[in-house]
C-alpha cells in the first residue's frame, strides 16, 4: 500500500431505486460509518445523478460519486454540469468516476479510441471547473476557445477516478488521475499488477509513487449463511464475469465457459450462467460469502496495495439487511485487522 494515504471502505449502489429510497440508504450506509458511497451508472437503469443528489441531501460526511459514467453516452460538457452540480449539492463532497462504458452495442454507440476519449473528458471537464475558457483540441473531443459554464462551481477542481483494466489505461491515469477503480475485481494479483502500472506511470509523468489509489469493487453478497450467499452471487456476478474476465491478465479462464456464459445470458439463463463459475473464480471477481470470508478478502486486497475497498450490490439476500451486515461485522472486522489506516476509526 502507498504510504501516507488513508485506506477507505466504501458501498455502491445500482440505479434501480426510488428517491426515498435512496436517501434512506444513504443515510444507513454514513450510520454505519463507511467512508462513501458510489452509484452505478449501467446502461438501462437510472441515470446516477438523481441518487446521488437524494444521498447528498440526507448524509454529511460521505464521499459521493458516479461509477462510471462514460463520454460516449454523454458529453464531457454535460459532464462537468453533472459534476459541478453534485460537488455544490454534497458541500465538496463528490469524485467525477469516468470510464468507456460497457454494454453499449446494445444501444448501437461505438466506442473508438477509449484511452483518448477519456483523456479528453477529463481535460475539458477540469478547464470548464476552473473558468478556463481557451478551448480544447483533443483527438476524440474538443472544446472551442469562449465555451465556459454561466455559474461558478464550487471547487475548481474535483477527484476524478478511471475505471480501466488495462496498461494503456494505467499510463493514461498515472498522468491524470487520482483513484483508478478496476472494477468488477475482488482479485489480490489483479490489485499488485495494477499497482505497479500506475507506480510506473505516475513517477515517469513527475508525480512519484502513490500518487493514484487504486479502487477494488465487486458485486458483494454476504449472510452468515456463507454457502447461500455464494449461490446467490454467482447469479449476480455473472454479468459482470462476462465483460471483465477475459480483462484480467492474472486469471486464465477457459475461452469456452467464457463462451457457454455468454450465451446463457444472452438467453437469459442467469442461474444456469451462475452455476458455471468455479470457486477459486468466483472469489476473484466477487465479494461473496460470511461477514468473517468477506473481511479477509478485503484485508488480503488492501494489503495487495488497494486503497480503497467497494462493496457492490446487492449486498446480501434480500433488502437492506447485507449493507447493515456489512456495516456491524464486516467493517468493524477490516478496521480492526487494519488498525487505524481504514478511514475513519470506528
Amino acid at each position: 500500500m502507498p504510504p501516507d494515504r488513508p485506506v477507505r471502505i466504501t458501498v455502491a449502489l445500482q440505479s434501480d431505486k426510488t428517491t426515498a429510497e435512496y436517501g434512506a440508504l444513504a443515510e444507513r450506509v454514513e450510520g454505519h460509518g463507511f467512508d462513501g458511497l458510489s452509484v452505478y451508472a449501467d446502461l438501462g437503469f437510472q441515470p446516477p445523478l438523481p441518487a446521488l443528489l437524494a444521498a447528498a441531501a440526507r448524509t454529511r460526511s460521505l464521499t459521493l460519486g458516479p461509477a462510471c459514467l462514460n463520454p460516449y453516452l454523454t458529453h464531457p460538457v454535460e459532464i462537468a454540469g453533472q459534476a459541478a452540480t453534485l460537488d455544490e449539492a454534497s458541500g465538496g463532497r463528490s469524485y467525477l468516476g469516468l470510464a468507456r462504458g460497457s454494454w453499449l452495442d446494445r444501444a448501437g454507440v461505438v466506442q473508438d479510441r477509449p484511452v483518448a476519449a477519456l483523456e479528453d473528458t477529463v481535460a475539458i471537464v477540469r478547464r470548464l471547473l476552473a473558468g478556463d475558457d481557451s478551448g480544447y483540441e483533443g483527438t476524440v473531443h474538443s472544446l472551442p476557445a469562449g465555451t465556459g459554464l454561466h455559474y461558478r462551481p464550487l471547487r475548481p477542481v474535483v477527484e476524478v477516478l478511471l475505471g480501466v483494466w488495462g496498461p494503456r489505461g494505467a499510463r493514461l491515469a498515472g498522468r491524470i488521475a487520482d483513484e483508478v477503480k478496476i472494477g468488477g475485481s475482488t482479485n489480490p494479483d489483479m490489485v499488485r499488477l495494477m499497482r505497479t502500472w500506475l507506480d510506473d506511470a505516475s513517477v515517469a509523468a513527475g508525480r512519484g509513487a502513490g500518487a493514484v489509489g487504486v479502487v477494488a469493487g465487486a458485486v458483494t453478497v454476504v449472510d452468515e449463511d456463507g454457502a447461500l450467499a455464494r449461490r446467490v452471487a454467482r447469479r449476480e456476478v455473472a454479468m459482470y464475469v462476462d465483460v471483465v474476465a477475459a480483462l484480467d491478465p492474472t486469471v486464465d479462464v477457459d475461452p469456452a465457459l467464457l463462451h457457454r456464459l455468454h450465451d446463457l445470458l444472452a438467453a437469459g439463463a442467469l442461474d444456469e450462467a451462475g452455476a458455471l463459475l468455479p470457486d477459486d473464480l468466483l472469489d476473484r471477481f466477487c465479494f461473496a460469502g460470511t461477514p468473517q470470508a468477506v473481511a479477509e478478502r478485503t484485508v488480503a486486497l488492501v494489503e495487495a496495495g488497494a486503497t480503497r475497498v467497494e462493496f457492490g450490490t446487492p449486498h446480501g439476500l434480500s433488502g437492506p439487511g447485507g449493507i447493515d451486515l456489512l456495516g456491524s461485522a464486516v467493517l468493524p472486522a477490516v478496521r480492526e485487522a487494519l488498525g487505524a489506516t481504514a478511514g475513519v476509526p470506528a
